[in-house]
């Protein structure tokens, strides 16, 4: 463990009183006026070239890696656009679709697993990302529950995305040169929206282009965000009941990049990631335009963001982008 990650075990305790107070009902936050849009803000633009996204929706293929580091195990599942027709159920280890798909790296909250998330991440890879969501050996479902080792768990994704990338480049596999090691984006979900921020801060993977924090905080990671311009979305629910809306709001406050945060007024601390349903549409789509705009460069996808954002009126969206 880096000395910088030490420094942050000075913090450790109240890291593990943010994440497992499931039972006490947080007080809600008051929530920030939404804004005008802030499209043409002169924060730093994403380092991304301009491109175009795919239009079409493709069918989903799903795999498992097995991956070690050191002596930490780390299965790795992977959803990616796949040859064949869209809207089915994902196929396992099925040809890849043509292309050249940008990765996403999802990291999942205590006490969970990829496969909870699946109805965002198979939605994530048919609209043409390739996402991969390891499974973390002491904060998944089954695993001892040491909070604390949520400190490691940077370290984990960036060797995971090491991996990942390389079977771009490996002979015979389905994802040979599908791969684009070049745009790449972190995600993540509670405790693993605390593996996300530190991604950006004391664990910062260069290779990282974007970020999205779904009900996440700093807590052992700290807000010192380093390095090249990184997009970051953040989605948050007002009645959290784990990780408060102030605090997760308050990390969004200290991102230098541009920036956006979809407030869910009626959301908990992440149901609406677990089941299909009205909130999960407008996530699953505010999240893709973000992910096209900041990963394919898309400039029509960044114009669609804030509409997706507040159809149905179950969020409001501050637009720093």
């Amino acid at each position: 463990m880096s000395r910088r990650w030490r420094a942050t075990l000075l913090t450790a305790g109240l890291l593990a009183a943010g994440l497992t107070g499931c039972s006490a009902k947080a007080p809600t936050a008051e929530r920030p006026a939404a804004p005008a849009d802030r499209s043409t803000s002169t924060t730093p633009t994403p380092r991304v070239p301009a491109g175009n996204a795919p239009t079409e929706s493709f069918a989903v293929g799903v795999r498992q890696l097995q991956l070690k580091r050191d002596d930490r195990s780390l299965p790795v599942t992977v959803w990616y656009p796949a040859a064949g027709t869209a809207g089915g159920d994902p196929e396992r280890s099925v040809a890849a679709a043509d292309g050249d798909f940008p990765v996403v790296m999802f990291s999942h909250g205590l006490g969970g697993r990829p496969d909870d998330y699946a109805a965002l991440l198979t939605r994530w890879a048919a609209a043409g990302f390739v996402v991969a969501a390891p499974t973390f050996p002491h904060t998944s479902r089954g695993a001892d529950g040491n909070v604390l080792d949520v400190l490691n768990q940077p370290a984990d994704v960036s060797y995971a995305l090491t991996r990942v990338l390389a079977l771009d480049g490996a002979a015979g596999d389905p994802l040979r040169g599908r791969l684009a090691a070049d745009r790449v984006a972190a995600a993540g979900h509670s405790a693993g929206g605390v593996t996300t921020v530190g991604l950006f801060t004391a664990g910062r993977d260069e290779r990282l282009d974007a970020g999205v924090v779904f009900a996440g905080t700093s807590l052992g990671v700290g807000t010192a965000f380093a390095g090249a311009t990184a997009p970051q979305l953040f989605v948050h629910g007002e009645l959290d009941e784990v990780i408060e809306y102030a605090a997760g709001k308050a990390v969004y406050d200290a991102v230098p990049w541009p920036k956006a945060m979809l407030s869910l007024s009626e959301g908990d601390h992440g149901r609406a990631l677990l089941s299909d349903g009205a909130a999960l549409r407008v996530v699953a789509d505010t999240t893709v335009e973000f992910l096209r705009w900041s990963l394919y460069g898309d400039a029509a996808a960044k114009g669609r963001i804030a509409s997706d954002a507040t159809r149905g009126g179950l969020a409001t969206f501050d637009n720093h982008l």
